[in-house]
């Protein structure tokens, strides 16, 4: 093949695999795109997938079509407005849309780590079904870049099918778009396109043939080149054994009805042969029919490619059944010498998955279709023969309703010779749009050069090395976690939102300021080699100390800033978005330290593709743990005994009442509590979360907690609360000679009564109910193996043995969730009255 034959296939190619651009990739029928996307699968460098608008296309393309992959509705879509959805400050967490299924992990992770969309087919796509491709890109990528910052191949010819578009539906849509094309959407506008045109035609040799196609293409046609083609207009065309013509129609009933009345013409027997299907494989993709019905003398066309080294049929090729016998279907084409063997075939239909070992982006079967590759040939619909070539054609375009459908048809056929119109073609028959025409005007005066294409390279090269120094996506979601602690200040505690603060501080002067200066001195460094970052010794220096140094910084502030924080949020749903949000931290830390430890020896494209790629991809692996582990927390807070104390009588009263645990009093008030220490109602009363309600249902139980608390550890008070204190003191203690309230839950507790029913049924804490049974333990009334099974117990005996003169806090934190601070206090009891300490 000639170089300049060559030139717009590699400048496309050169394009897709070495720059960011977007590129439309357009030609004539049978300029080979097809070919173009199939080769390009084999020898692309990047991650990529392959989408097409229908079944069938995607089929062909050996991708999956755009509604499944995606998962959009097949409604039309109305955009959502740029300018108030992604001009916000704040990243929204793709679980909080609910305009979308919700996506699987394994799809998550393929759109993460995707270099590549290919869209096949681009002409039947609508502009707004492009838009809903970028906001589900945005959504699990990058949110303030059009398609999340993936690069999109378009490949299609928009002067043949054009995109389907009920009058209902643009009703609702020509609001938002100009035109149904792809080239409207609202996403793409905010990209810089590349379009490129494939000229060289491979289908057709004949120069007159090749002019007349170019002159309905574009709806230039001239009365000669018209008298040209109606030469072809031949009626009530008489076929001759071996005139395999196939009739292009607009409509399926036109083909059904040929197809079904040439077959029954044929007095022989039929035979049924019905398709095997497996596992999911839609009826919209089935490439040929589900039940076959031949017969000896049938015209039929091969639906596929032979698969064969002989190579023996393509998809596309007619002949005639010229025999049917138990070794399967034989059909003769009129440039064979001798009959073909049809075997049964499988069409496979695949999703994208995540290979385990390498983390390659493969194909899984999940379907097939066993039928013969072959479906009755005295007609088809144009629709269907779009990117099949025929030797002989019958043109019946009388019909024809939409832009491109006269030319697609007519491009079908490889000579004039083998051209029959079956109706005259009149300038009304062809139909071009005008919007089309303009659009591809500008792809031909706008032809990119080898020098763009160098400078396009040269950018894509100075865009990743920039990138991988930029940590914007961190402080980002950084930010997102403040304001989600401002925002419920009520049920996220000042300590949690104070470490916050002080996370992103340090990182904007020790991470941020430090990259803008480091990426200024690149850009220098970059213009002064003429943009080649790959094999210049200064940037690979400069690239070697900076991913040591940021990977330091990130690490020390961002990484160990996140793991020191302790979660304590009652509200469950305040307590998901934030973790949520600590976990996109988490994810966006892991991306980048991967992808600086990746190249510390110097800048390769490849390499940081590859290793960005595989740290999107979230194994689950390497995040912080977010059991509630109470040791962070506690080191933070004032009084922590009395923390755990309340913390627990809480929790038990929650229970109690069957209310989620802020309904007893916020996270806000447990911190109040533990720094004001009330010990009066009054007191108590002027806390932020104690109304008259609250204050007389759980006041004087939170009370006793709280004094208790300060009376064991020699707290001081006012004499005010001396005499309140002692008051109530002398209250209950004349209240226990009456009724020795210890003794009714020992009963009680004898009686086969659980700590927790007794605390329902006496209004009263869990832990005032523990208490009570302690003080049986000390006696040695009771044994710590009636109230606690033996492995516990043994658990935190072994601690205490061999841990000598801890707390009961440093316990908390040692044993963890597994004991409660109940349990331990009581198993302490127990220790005191077996030792008589």
């Amino acid at each position: 093949m000639k170089e300049e034959v060559n030139q717009p296939l590699n400048l496309a190619f050169e394009y897709v695999n070495f720059t960011s651009k977007n590129i439309f990739l357009t030609g004539k029928a049978g300029t080979g795109k097809t070919t173009f996307l199939h080769d390009l699968k084999k020898e692309s460098v990047k991650r990529m997938i392959v989408v097409a608008p229908t079944g069938v296309a995607a089929i062909n393309a050996g991708g999956v079509t755009i509604h499944s992959f995606f998962q959009l509705a097949f409604g039309p879509h109305i955009p959502k407005d740029s300018e108030v959805d992604r001009g916000i400050e704040i990243p929204v967490l793709a679980d909080n849309l609910p305009s979308y299924q919700k996506f699987s992990k394994e799809k998550i992770n393929i759109i993460r780590s995707l270099d590549l969309l290919v869209i096949d087919e681009i002409s039947m796509v609508r502009s707004d079904l492009l838009d809903g491709i970028d906001e589900v890109l945005r959504r699990y990528r990058n949110r303030y870049k059009p398609f999340g910052g993936v690069q999109l191949l378009m490949i299609g010819d928009l002067q043949q099918l054009s995109p389907v578009v009920k009058e209902d539906e643009w009703s609702l849509l020509n609001k938002y778009y100009e035109t149904p094309f792809f080239f409207s959407s609202r996403a793409l506008r905010q990209t810089e396109l590349v379009s490129i045109e494939l000229k060289h035609i491979y289908r057709q040799s004949d120069a007159i043939f090749i002019d007349i196609l170019n002159k309905v293409r574009e709806n230039h046609i001239d009365e000669a080149a018209l008298t040209e083609l109606n030469k072809r207009y031949i009626p009530n065309l008489e076929r001759r054994d071996g005139d395999d013509y196939i009739t292009l129609t607009t409509h399926n009933s036109q083909a059904h009805s040929i197809n079904d009345a040439q077959l029954s013409k044929i007095g022989k027997e039929s035979f049924k042969y019905r398709a095997t299907i497996t596992g999911n494989f839609p009826e919209y993709s089935y490439p040929t029919e589900q039940e076959l019905e031949l017969k000896v003398g049938a015209q039929v066309m091969f639906v596929k490619n032979d698969s064969s080294p002989e190579k023996l049929f393509y998809n596309g090729k007619i002949g005639v059944v010229s025999d049917i016998d138990d070794d399967g279907i034989w059909v003769q084409c009129s440039d064979d010498d001798s009959p073909i063997n049809v075997l049964l075939a499988r069409w496979d239909n695949t999703k994208y998955c995540l290979d385990p070992a390498t983390d390659a982006i493969v194909e899984e079967v999940v379907g097939s279709f066993e039928q013969y590759p072959l479906k009755l040939a005295w007609a088809i619909t144009i629709h269907k023969s779009q990117g099949l070539t025929f030797e002989k054609v019958v043109v019946d375009a009388k019909a024809a309703f939409a832009s491109g459908q006269v030319y697609v048809a007519l491009s079908r056929c490889k000579t004039l010779e083998g051209l029959v119109l079956s109706s005259p073609i009149s300038s009304n028959n062809i139909k071009t749009d005008s919007v089309v025409k303009s659009f591809s005007q500008k792809v031909e005066k706008n032809v990119p050069t080898l020098l763009h294409l160098e400078q396009g390279k040269r950018d894509y090269q100075k865009q990743l090395l920039l990138e991988l120094f930029m940590f914007d996506s961190i402080i980002r979601s950084l930010n997102y976690c403040r304001k989600l602690s401002t925002e419920h200040s009520d049920a996220i505690n000042e300590v949690l939102r104070t470490s916050i603060l002080g996370i992103i501080s340090r990182f904007k002067g020790e991470v941020l300021d430090v990259s803008d200066k480091f990426r200024n001195q690149l850009v220098s460094l970059v213009a002064q080699n003429e943009g080649d970052v790959e094999n210049n010794d200064v940037i690979k220096e400069r690239v070697n100390k900076g991913c040591a140094y940021f990977a330091e910084k990130i690490n020390e502030i961002a990484l160990k800033g996140i793991e020191s924080l302790s979660i304590d949020i009652d509200n469950k749903a305040v307590n998901k978005s934030f973790t949520d949000s600590i976990r996109r931290v988490e994810d966006e830390i892991r991306i980048k330290l991967q992808c600086l430890g990746a190249l510390q020896s110097g800048f390769k494209v490849k390499i940081y593709l590859e290793s960005r790629a595989k740290a999107s991809i979230d194994k689950g692996v390497g995040k912080v743990e977010r059991k509630k582990t109470e040791s962070k927390l506690l080191a933070n807070v004032v009084n922590p005994e009395l923390y755990l104390a309340l913390k627990s009588w809480r929790e038990s009263k929650a229970e109690e009442l069957d209310v989620p645990i802020y309904m007893v009093f916020p996270q806000k008030t447990l911190y109040d509590l533990l720094l004001k220490l009330p010990t009066k109602m009054a007191d108590l009363k002027s806390i932020k979360g104690f109304g008259d309600k609250r204050l007389k249902q759980f006041g004087p139980e939170i009370i006793d907690i709280i004094a208790d608390y300060c009376e064991d550890n020699g707290l001081a008070y006012e004499k005010s609360y001396q005499i309140e204190y002692s008051e109530r003191k002398e209250k209950k203690q004349k209240t226990a000679e009456k009724v020795d309230t210890k003794k009714v839950s020992l009963d009680l507790f004898k009686e086969g009564l659980t700590i927790e029913r007794i605390a329902s049924e006496r209004g009263l804490a869990v832990s005032t109910v523990e208490g009570h049974l302690s003080h049986f333990l000390v006696a040695g009334e009771l044994d710590i193996y009636q109230i606690i099974n033996s492995n516990k117990v043994d658990k935190i005996v072994d601690y205490f043995e061999n841990q000598a003169d801890q707390g009961l806090l440093d316990a908390k934190i040692a044993l963890g969730d597994d004991c409660s601070y109940g349990e331990i206090r009581m198993v302490k009891a127990y220790l005191r009255s077996k030792y008589n300490l």
